[in-house]
């Protein structure tokens, strides 16, 4: 079941994918940040335009995570929620006056 707070966080988290480094902050692992620039924006690209959420990707319905493909490597990502110290986690991660997204984007085989 899907509540009111489950798809403000899901609007949320699509906002903070759609628009890197300012509705939240972006985190790319040593592996994404050793490819050349045009693979990072290919990568960058096709996390921002992600879709393909399912009950395997998606179980909470919060869109927080999901896997794509680029040149035959898994690429990762995953939105984490901080309280606004980034000390901790957040209160409440439906409202973005105490919560921090930080969207990071690896490799699979850096997890």
């Amino acid at each position: 079941m899907t509540t009111d707070k489950t798809k403000k966080i899901a609007e949320l988290n699509d906002l903070c994918r759609k628009a890197m480094g300012i509705a939240g902050r972006l985190l790319i692992s040593d592996g994404i940040a050793d490819l050349p620039e045009e693979d990072q924006s290919v990568i960058r690209e096709k996390v921002e335009t992600f879709d393909a959420f399912n009950e395997g990707n998606n179980p909470h319905g919060e869109r927080d995570f999901g896997k794509i493909e680029h040149n035959f490597e898994t690429i990762l990502w995953k939105i984490d929620y901080y309280d606004k110290s980034m000390t901790g986690g957040s209160p409440d991660p439906s409202d973005p006056k105490v919560t921090t997204r930080v969207l990071t984007i690896m490799l699979k085989w850096e997890y």
